[in-house]
């Protein structure tokens, strides 16, 4: 299976993520951006975030970028009927 690394990057800030996680493919490594993301998003923290600013850069065990997760596309689209 291959290795995946979920770089947080809120802002100007980036949190590696230095173990990775052993996933089937990058659909799957997809899914776990958005839990994280939105695990995040439900986190209080001492300062306001950016969402809108914030990403999950996902990299695989050869060191490239296979995705970029934006934080604002966890955000569940509920469109409302007129």
């Amino acid at each position: 299976m291959p290795r995946y690394f979920f770089n947080v990057h809120i802002g100007q800030d980036a949190l590696p993520d230095p173990e990775g996680q052993d996933l089937r493919d990058a659909d799957q490594a997809w899914e776990v951006a958005k839990a994280m993301a939105q695990n995040l998003m439900g986190t209080e923290f001492e300062q306001p975030v950016n969402w809108a600013a914030s990403h999950i850069e996902v990299r695989d065990d050869l060191d490239e970028i296979v995705l970029e997760f934006p934080f604002m596309e966890a955000i569940p689209f509920n469109p409302q009927s007129h």
